[in-house]
């Protein structure tokens, strides 16, 4: 019997997929935080975006094994064809790769094509499903503008409309036509927000904002098996996956990994437990006790498990455990609400108050006690890892409790009515209401910014809420102060900015910074290659964000990993912290430390 290409394929990858993944195989794993759900274009949150990444799939992806690191293609055939002017670009999804099924297919076989890429770029693109990676493609696509004011003028998007620059030309190539050069945007299509959804799955399961959080459907190594809210995640091999497997390298550094891992079929691992323990003795416990495959060693318990050398201790490598260290691309901040009334606002007083905040809190204190020395004081926006990034600025706040104190005196917040607490210079009580999610960890936070705050002599509650929630009623702009933290997928520096852009308030700019001479500076920066020009332009971003101080620095952090001996396939990578795809369990090790 002959079969069609896209059969043969089919059967190809499904028959290749059942000799990979094995299912008696396990990795168990936790997350700190819970996740919000798993829709690749609207999750702003990175826990629901480790899980996204092996459910589905973007166009192309950072090669797991390359230093410096590289783009490749995933689901593409081949990296973009960009015009010579940098602003027609086409890709070409690669045949033969299929959907997990789902009723929402009516029983048959359903193909990846480039419709299914444009389409989910829409929906970062329409107003009413307010993704938080709007970034990726706001202004950037030739006729995007008029579709996406009408949307916001009727309130619906209309998905069949065209946009000159977002096309699917035939059934596997993708048309892109940009208003300018945009040289992020290779690296922006590796990140999960560019992934292909099923137009039918959101139509099928969506909700009142587009949204399929519960039914995630993709074309990646694993599919959803399982979901306890804030509890527990299980995913399982995704029995029709494309042939893959592991990458090669021929360089010395990689070559016990390939010895372990060459030629294997991905994903080779059948089932990924996922359990959300949010408490830092709990995690670490689990780890001790083999319950957990590998961790990244919470911050608060580092001394623990290194020594003032920040190598593991003698116990940990007497049991094989491996240490993985690096600093995160990801800066740490306190946010302020620039909308409202006690700590928002450009007037000096204002600014004032968010300086002085900042002055009276100890950030060294936090990196060496709270984070046991695994930070450095954050200095603007992009951290060291991030483009733009510039060593010779020092937009820190230094500790000055008594210069702090200065300053809320000369700009009227005083106390007026002898109670003890500064207030307002128009008499009213002064309070400052800093989120909090129910950690141990963050409880030490919270006991810092209470002893801080009270040592000027301003009064501070927290609402204690969990993480979810509180990012709920963040972007909504119900939080005066939160101090949280921004990871990116890639070295551009773009994702920390677009954190202060004022078109993005609400969304992924959670502060509502809304200057415009930086909104105009960084529509000028998007055009630009890497140049002085552009450092200039971030250098000159990064002042303003200094001088009104929209966000307190606080750190940019280490990340230390530690690794259960029977895991193969591991290799440290900053940009992806959870790479399920590439790893493998030596079953008779495991077996053999549990004895």
């Amino acid at each position: 019997m002959r079969w069609s290409g896209a059969v043969a394929a089919a059967l190809a990858a499904a028959l290749g997929s059942a000799l990979a993944a094995d299912l008696n195989k396990t990795l168990r794993v936790s997350f700190p935080i819970a996740e919000t759900g798993f829709d690749p274009q609207p999750a702003g949150d990175v826990y629901s975006a480790y899980v996204n990444r092996v459910i589905f799939d973007p166009l192309y992806r950072y090669d797991y094994l390359a230093r410096p690191y590289k783009i490749v293609p995933n689901t593409a055939t081949a990296m973009p064809e960009i015009s010579a002017d940098g602003k027609t670009w086409i890709m070409r999804v690669r045949p033969g790769i299929f959907f997990t099924d789902d009723p929402a297919f009516g029983g048959k076989k359903r193909e990846l094509v480039a419709a299914d890429y444009v389409y989910s770029w829409k929906r970062v693109l329409d107003p009413k499903g307010r993704s938080t990676n709007i970034a990726i493609l706001d202004g950037k696509l030739v006729g995007a503008d008029k579709v996406v004011a009408a949307a916001k003028a009727t309130g619906k998007f209309d998905y069949d409309a065209p946009i000159e620059g977002l096309q699917a030309i035939d059934r596997y190539t993708i048309q892109v036509k940009l208003n300018f050069p945009t040289y992020e945007l290779e690296s922006d299509l590796t990140t999960i927000p560019t992934a292909a959804v099923a137009r039918e799955v959101i139509e099928k399961y969506g909700d009142g904002s587009g949204w399929a959080m519960a039914n995630p459907v993709g074309t990646g190594p694993y599919l959803l098996k399982e979901w306890r809210r804030t509890q527990k995640i299980v995913l399982e091999a995704n029995p029709g996956f494309r042939v893959e497997t592991f990458p090669e390298s021929s360089k010395p550094e990689d070559r016990a990994i390939m010895n372990q891992m060459r030629g294997k079929k991905i994903p080779a691992i059948g089932r990924i437990d996922i359990s959300v323990i949010e408490e830092s003795n709990p995690r670490l416990l689990a780890f001790r006790n083999r319950e957990l495959d590998y961790l990244q060693i919470p911050s608060d318990l580092v001394s623990t498990v290194l020594g003032t050398d920040n190598k593991l201790k003698p116990d940990f490598v007497r049991q094989g455990i491996v240490l993985a260290r690096g600093m995160q691309p990801a800066v740490s901040y306190t946010y302020f609400n620039m909308e409202d009334p006690v700590v928002g606002g450009y007037t000096k007083e204002k600014i004032a108050l968010r300086r002085a905040i900042s002055m009276g809190y100890n950030v060294e204190e936090e990196i060496r006690i709270i984070r046991q020395g695994q930070g450095e004081p954050a200095t603007q926006p992009i951290p060291p890892t991030g483009s733009g990034y510039d060593a010779t600025i020092h937009g820190n706040a230094a500790f000055d409790p008594a210069g702090a104190k200065a300053l809320l005196d000369k700009f009227g917040y005083v106390d007026r009515d002898g109670d003890g607490w500064r207030d307002m210079p128009d008499g009213k009580p002064l309070k400052l209401v800093i989120a909090a999610d129910p950690s141990a960890l963050t409880r030490q936070y919270v006991e810092l910014w209470q002893r801080s705050l009270t040592t000027i002599g301003v009064r501070v509650e927290f609402l204690v809420q969990k993480w979810p929630d509180l990012l709920k009623m963040s972007r909504s702009g119900q939080l005066q102060m939160w101090f949280l933290g921004q990871i990116n997928t890639t070295p551009e520096g773009f994702g920390f900015m677009s954190l202060l852009y004022g078109p993005h308030s609400g969304i992924d700019n959670l502060s509502r910074f809304n200057l415009p001479e930086f909104n105009k500076l960084y529509g000028q920066a998007q055009q630009l290659p890497e140049s002085p020009e552009k450092a200039r332009l971030f250098r000159r971003m990064s002042e303003l964000v200094n001088v009104y101080a929209p966000w307190m620095y606080n750190a940019y952090r280490y990340e230390n990993v530690i690794v259960q001996p029977w895991v193969q396939g591991f290799k440290h990578t900053v940009f992806e912290q959870h790479p399920w795809r590439y790893y493998d369990i030596d079953l008779e090790r495991r077996s053999a430390a549990n004895k």
